[in-house]
């Protein structure tokens, strides 16, 4: 007899939390990275301009210094591209938008210069998955430059400005490879072994796709990281011993957590105990080159070129008709379209604040959108507050309101990874203060346009969000049950392979279960949509796992040198 009758309907749209999106969480284990780093990539070309006399054009420094913020969990190879890469999308939205501003000064065209670009800069910054801020920096620059005052000859001196804080939040990022060549690739290891830890003091399948996705984030990390050095080569062992652990959790979870501490420390990598009766088998010289031969394969796959042009057909297929970030793309454009254009009918002055709000607010899903909402809207309310208790000491010279802004900046980094609206709280006078370089503006106006807005931003962005469906989100699941499904049948028949290629099999394995988790948490947060298959997920999880589990017993013990 079919369930059909008795299976339970899902229903259309989800109630939405009020007090979950505001609980106040860890602090990042790197905070203090990016909050270093946009200070001292900002102090640079803040102090150069104050001893020139030219504050009025902090503008366009600060949108190469806020560059700064990005690519701190990369391997420095990685991050090297990435920063850069950065910095031209930057200066590429800005150019846009400046070019705009000085050949028109039609709110409606400004205003849908601005949709446009802060839509594309969402898909490029979700398509590349290049991590937190995100496109929020972007748009935030693009959208101000619209309403700036502009000469089309001033364009290319600016546009150098930019270019130069650039360089030098460049540098701020980079630099640290000097001391610490294998910093990022450390913490992504360790990352790994605290995940394992917790599978095995607390197992469950929160615990398990958690512990799957710190270990596929190690072996990126360390697949992207550039040539092995010994020290990597230790690091790619205790990658191995964390998916060990997670297919037979040890007696003792805190060894794990031990290891991981000294991992995260300045000193040698520690080297994972052998099992009993495998020291031999599994780290011995020959069967340590089949264990890490299956990472080189594929690191050399990468510098060559017909890996490059595999991940640029990757990025272009995740920028296709068929993407599932279209709909997130269009939810962006109109939200922030109708939040400029209805804070221009209502005669405020900045509708770019409205802009950023609403483009800000647009995360994977609907209810995490409107978590952000809240968060955003809480923040920026109390931020209005802050600014206005900071206003006074800032006006006092132009030392001081540089250094409230460097204090700003710094405490929105610094807070931000615990809750976003903690983080809001210190951008919110951050990007009030800057409007203060230009020449004092009336306290009471700034305080009444960032309140509104907010408010009308917020309400437009979520309004958007729920209009715009993402029946996309389903079909997401669909392709990758598919593809996990592949994956496991490929490491299941690489069982018997030399060890390299079953490793091979067994991180690809990973890798689809890591995005069929995320597709379906994704999904899971999407309105107006079919009902989900969450019993062949979660089958497909824990087969997947099991499979997992077994070929990492494989590789263990049974492991030798490919032939």
């Amino acid at each position: 007899m079919s369930d059909t009758s008795t299976r339970a309907r899902r229903p259309f749209a989800h109630g939405l939390p009020l007090a979950a999106p505001l609980r106040l969480g860890r602090p990042s284990d790197t905070w203090f990275k990016p909050a270093l780093s946009v200070v001292v990539a900002s102090a640079v070309p803040h102090l150069a301009l104050l001893a020139t006399g030219r504050l009025d054009l902090v503008m366009y420094t600060m949108a190469g210094s806020l560059c700064a913020l990005c690519g701190h969990a990369l391997p420095y190879a990685r991050r090297a591209r990435t920063v850069a890469g950065v910095v031209l999308s930057m200066s590429a939205g800005l150019a846009t938008a400046l070019v705009t501003a000085s050949l028109t000064h039609s709110t409606a065209v400004l205003v849908a210069v601005g949709a446009l670009l802060a839509a594309a800069q969402k898909v490029l910054c979700d398509a590349t998955r290049i991590g937190p801020p995100g496109h929020v920096i972007l748009t935030f620059v693009s959208s101000a430059a619209l309403f700036a005052p502009q000469r089309l000859g001033q364009v290319p001196a600016h546009l150098a400005l930019t270019l130069a804080a650039g360089a030098v939040a460049w540098l701020v990022c980079v630099g640290p490879a000097l001391i610490r060549r294998e910093g990022p690739e450390r913490r992504a290891v360790a990352r790994a072994l605290e995940a394992a830890a917790d599978c095995a003091a607390d197992p469950g399948p929160r615990t398990r796709n958690g512990a799957a996705a710190a270990v596929h984030a190690a072996w990126q990390c360390l697949l992207v990281s550039g040539r092995p050095t010994p020290v990597r080569r230790s690091l790619e062992r205790l990658v191995v011993h964390a998916e060990e652990a997670l297919a037979v959790p040890p007696p003792d979870p805190d060894r794990l957590r031990a290891r991981a501490a000294l991992v995260r420390a300045r000193g040698p990598v520690p080297e994972p105990p052998p099992g009993p009766g495998t020291a031999d088998a599994l780290y011995g010289i020959e069967a340590e080159r089949a264990a890490l031969y299956g990472i080189d394969a594929e690191r050399a796959a990468l510098r060559a070129s017909g890996g490059r042009r595999a991940a640029r057909r990757t990025l272009v297929r995740s920028l296709g008709p068929g993407s599932h970030l279209l709909p997130v793309a269009a939810r962006t454009l109109i939200g922030c379209a109708l939040a400029g254009y209805l804070c221009a009918a209502l005669g405020v002055g900045r509708p770019y604040w409205a802009i950023v709000t609403a483009a800000s607010l647009y995360q994977a899903n609907v209810t995490l959108t409107w978590n952000r909402a809240l968060q955003r809207t809480l923040g920026n309310l109390l931020g209005v507050l802050v600014f206005a208790a900071v206003l006074p000491l800032s006006r006092t010279g132009p030392l001081a309101l540089v250094l409230c802004c460097l204090f700003f900046s710094f405490a929105a980094e610094a807070l931000i990874t615990r809750n976003y609206w903690l983080g809001s709280v210190a951008v919110t006078p951050m990007a009030l203060l800057v409007l203060e370089f230009g020449g004092s503006h009336p306290a009471g106006e700034l305080i009444g346009d960032r309140v509104l807005d907010t408010v009308l931003g917020a309400l437009a962005g979520f309004l958007a969000a729920t209009l715009v469906t993402n029946r996309r989100a389903a079909g997401r699941v669909e392709r990758a049950l598919e593809a996990t499904a592949r994956a496991r049948t490929e490491a299941e028949t690489a069982y018997a392979a030399p060890s390299a290629e079953l490793d091979r099999a067994r991180r690809a394995l990973t890798a689809s279960l890591v995005e069929l988790r995320e597709a379906g948490d994704t999904a899971a947060g999407e309105w107006w949509q079919r009902a989900l298959p969450e019993q062949e997920l979660l089958a497909a999880e824990q087969a997947g796992h099991r499979t997992l589990a077994a070929t990492a017993q494989r590789l263990g013990p049974a492991a030798r040198a490919p032939e």
